[in-house]
């Protein structure tokens, strides 16, 4: 969260950083490196609760509390802890000279997914995309990205709208290489520890 919090602070753009959660440490810690530590309602505190309500309620906090409606929301998850201040303006750069409502970031994966199949509710095989794709010399075939989970960027009115992190104009910022890791066990933890060592020669 520490490192989150710094690309934030880091940032050319962003004005105001806050952190949801219900757990104690957690808020004093997001205190503590310049974030404004927003108490999560249990109902939104749950395993399976997902990014959306929690940054509606956190819109709705700032604008109670300091009259402070955003123009532009940036969602970082402490996840993707090798995204930096560089990775976030160069988004934002891109996003603010775009005519996008949203930006996601994601990574080029195989091409050859697009040539697969599912099985449609009689049981026949369809092209998980359309017919065309399976069939196609990969070669031919668009460039495919997979979310990473590091930056989501969107104008507030269009998240207002939808109630979603995603529009009908999303643009990708593609990311490379370890930028694209992403914490979820205890295992990646040992490698995150490693890939720091490496970056920082400790």
């Amino acid at each position: 969260m520490a490192w989150t919090i710094d690309t934030a602070r880091r940032s050319k753009y962003v004005d105001k950083i806050v952190v949801s959660s219900e757990d104690n440490e957690i808020l004093e810690v997001a205190g503590k490196y310049g974030a404004i530590p927003i108490r999560r309602p249990a109902k939104l505190a749950t395993d399976t609760a997902s990014p959306e309500p929690l940054i509606f309620h956190t819109m709705d906090y700032l604008k109670d509390t300091e009259k402070y409606s955003p123009d532009i929301l940036v969602y970082l998850q402490p996840t993707s802890p090798l995204r930096d201040e560089k990775d976030l303006d160069k988004a934002l750069d891109i996003f603010l000279k775009s005519k996008a409502t949203a930006l996601n970031s994601v990574y080029e994966i195989e091409k050859k997914y697009l040539k697969t199949f599912m099985a449609d509710e009689k049981g026949y095989l369809a092209g998980s995309v359309n017919d065309r794709y399976p069939f196609m010399n990969r070669q031919s075939l668009p460039p495919v990205y997979m979310p990473n989970g590091a930056i989501y960027i969107i104008h507030a009115n269009s998240f207002k709208k939808t109630g979603m992190l995603f529009t009908n104009k999303t643009i990708p910022f593609i990311m490379d290489g370890e930028k694209n890791f992403d914490l979820d066990t205890l295992d990646d933890l040992k490698r995150l520890r490693n890939l720091l060592k490496k970056k920082h020669g400790k």
